[in-house]
């Protein structure tokens, strides 16, 4: 959680904050996505989070991405921007949050994977039949049947699907 966001809290307690933060699409070269198992909801993410005052979404995301799985992001691409109902979210906590979420794509990166300690479980890049199998079940942002739909069209060549 944001330092902003914990002082909000001291204030408003779980009543529902505008919340705006980035989250990050880590691309491999054989076209799979990086999810992490988040620690607090059980359910499998792509990285991010909260935006800091005056910080910049770019800097959200690239930060959140190196303190969540250890990946220096090199290069950033726009993807899809989250916003309305469907990100509207209540935390195990009882927190809740109205979200406008810009995500973005990384296909360029350095590093090498380690799980954040208490937040991210696990870390694993994933095919689209692997995505597809679990959505629905245990995947949390609602970024995740577009960007299914995504790695479907680009039908890349090399991969191998686990059925």
């Amino acid at each position: 959680m944001s330092e902003y966001i914990a002082d909000l809290r001291k204030v408003v307690g779980h009543r529902t904050l505008m919340q705006v933060g980035a989250g990050v699409l880590v691309e491999d070269p054989s076209g799979r996505v990086l999810l992490e198992l988040r620690g607090d909801t059980l359910n499998w993410a792509y990285p991010g989070g909260s935006t800091e005052i005056d910080e910049r979404v770019e800097e959200t995301a690239r930060r959140e991405l190196f303190e969540e799985t250890g990946i220096l992001a090199e290069k950033l691409e726009l993807f899809c921007i989250n916003s309305g109902p469907e990100v509207h979210f209540i935390y195990p906590n009882g927190d809740e949050v109205s979200n406008v979420e810009i995500v973005f794509l990384c296909r360029s990166y350095s590093g090498e994977l380690r799980c954040q300690k208490g937040e991210v479980l696990d870390l694993r890049f994933f095919t689209p039949g692997e995505v597809k199998r679990i959505l629905g079940t245990d995947i949390f942002p609602p970024v995740i049947p577009g960007l299914l739909k995504w790695m479907e069209e680009r039908k890349i060549e090399g991969i191998k699907e686990i059925e």
